[in-house]
């Protein structure tokens, strides 16, 4: 997998996927529609703030609630690269893995704006602002296969018959 380097977004503990996308927005299939309205009921400007290989760092229970797809299918598509928390709720993250969104979970200090680089083959988490280093469990290797076929069905595809 590759290094990713970003500026972060903070959020707070609890965030469920109604704060993430609202219920109101899911008759939609267009993933930009629901791009642009990610995270509106924590952040209303995340959406139009928010840029290419930013990076969300939260705190526990990221994503709890219900098990929509398109919450991580949003933030992915709003141009976040990755997902740091403390905690996830369980298929929250399982989605967010099928979807080839990165989620690490680690306990690491970072404000709004800092610029985090993460190395999820290493494990290691460097805060550039504040020169901190962290490290988490890297992904194993299945996950490092679906990660880097953008999805669990973009890896079946790319893989039968292999």
């Amino acid at each position: 997998m590759d290094k990713f380097e970003g500026k972060v977004w903070t959020f707070r503990d609890c965030i469920d996927t109604d704060v993430i996308i609202a219920g109101r927005y899911l008759r939609t299939f267009d993933f930009k529609e629901l791009a642009s309205h990610v995270m509106e009921a924590e952040d209303p400007e995340f959406a139009s703030n928010v840029g290419e290989g930013d990076i969300i760092v939260a705190g526990w229970n990221f994503g709890c609630g219900s098990s929509r797809e398109q919450a991580p299918v949003a933030i992915k598509t709003a141009g976040v690269s990755l997902v740091i928390a403390k905690s996830f709720a369980r298929i929250f993250y399982r989605n967010a893995i099928n979807i080839g969104l990165p989620v690490i979970t680690a306990d690491i200090d970072a404000n709004e704006g800092d610029i985090l680089t993460v190395d999820v083959d290493e494990g290691l988490i460097i805060n550039k602002t504040t020169d901190t280093k962290y490290e988490f469990k890297p992904f194993d290797d299945e996950m490092i296969d679906i990660l880097e076929n953008d999805g669990i069905i973009n890896q079946y595809l790319n893989n039968r018959g292999k």
